[in-house]
């Protein structure tokens, strides 16, 4: 492993440790993008995740003076398959930290992956990080996708939802009458995109429900009569809200359901009080999603890009 410079320690992470980490994590994105787009609450879902234990998935570094100014994460994304992402506060790089924390993601996954044929660890740089994109090609990474935050800022007063297409409604969800509902348009939805798989219905719960912002004030289901044809669902993280997951089923797609949801999301977002809602999507998304969120005024906000590597 990386050897780290005098006075600077790598340990496992703790959650008593979750406000250092949301700090570095707000010195990496005002460094790199000029704003912040994650925090504690974030990193505590993250940690919260099925098959993640911080002790044994996470590591953070600190400096002489004891801060913590790195940290790493690996986390379970199907059979054969980890996802990781790790950040260095911009004061403290240059100096082997952030391949100290690769080290150990690798050695992590070669753990969880040993004997798994075709086993992968997939790893996130954002673009704009010139030294960790050199960094994870020196490690033997290889690009295989890019994804974009977009954002959409609002002007902090109520929102008017706009009408969805005739015959069909727009309302909150009950969660024991409804997740199941919600969970089938997903997988139906999201069938024959990139790196997706099907996840089982409690694995979902588990990633989606079962973490401490599950908010269901935030979830959105479209119906058609008695038919589930649509769903959002809706984080509040910090100080903005986040659209999670958005799908319509095949045969109701082209009649403005989605942006229908969505704008009712930014309405709940914005009678919260939240400046700025934001979401993910894949760059290559064969779907037309990137046209549909610019389409409702949703603009780019950072670009960040996926890397592959075999693990053995």
């Amino acid at each position: 492993m990386q050897p780290l410079p005098g006075g600077y320690e790598l340990r496992s992470a703790m959650l008593d440790d979750l406000v250092g980490v949301a700090a570095t994590l707000l010195a990496d994105d005002l460094a790199d993008v000029g704003e912040s787009h994650f925090d504690a609450d974030y990193v505590r879902d993250q940690w919260s995740a099925p098959g993640v234990a911080p002790s044994e998935d996470g590591w953070v570094a600190t400096d002489p003076n004891g801060s913590i100014i790195a940290h790493a994460l690996v986390s379970p994304d199907g059979e054969g398959k980890l996802k990781s992402w790790g950040v260095v506060h911009p004061e403290h790089r240059g100096l082997g930290i952030g391949s100290a924390l690769l080290d150990r993601m690798e050695a992590r996954a070669s753990e969880r992956l040993r004997g798994l044929p075709g086993a992968v660890l997939h790893t996130a740089v954002t673009d704009t990080n010139t030294a960790g994109t050199a960094l994870v090609r020196s490690h033997g990474f290889a690009h295989v996708r890019t994804f974009r935050h977009l954002r959409i800022d609002l002007d902090g007063s109520p929102r008017d939802p706009v009408d969805p297409p005739p015959g069909i409604e727009i309302g909150g969800i009950e969660p024991e009458r409804d997740l199941r509902w919600v969970h089938a348009i997903f997988v139906e939805a999201f069938s024959g995109e990139w790196g997706y798989r099907v996840v089982p219905f409690d694995e979902w719960v588990g990633n989606e429900v079962e973490v401490p912002s599950f908010d269901p004030g935030l979830w959105l289901l479209a119906t058609e009569g008695d038919e589930a044809v649509g769903a959002l669902t809706g984080v509040a993280w910090g100080d903005r809200g986040w659209v999670g997951e958005l799908g319509v089923l095949a045969p109701w797609r082209g009649r403005g359901i989605a942006s229908a949801l969505l704008r009712r999301a930014f309405a709940a977002f914005a009678s919260r009080g939240l400046p700025r809602v934001m979401l993910n999507v894949d760059s290559e998304n064969s779907t037309g999603a990137v046209r549909l969120y610019e389409g409702v005024g949703m603009r780019t906000a950072r670009a960040w890009h996926v890397y592959e590597k075999r693990v053995v």
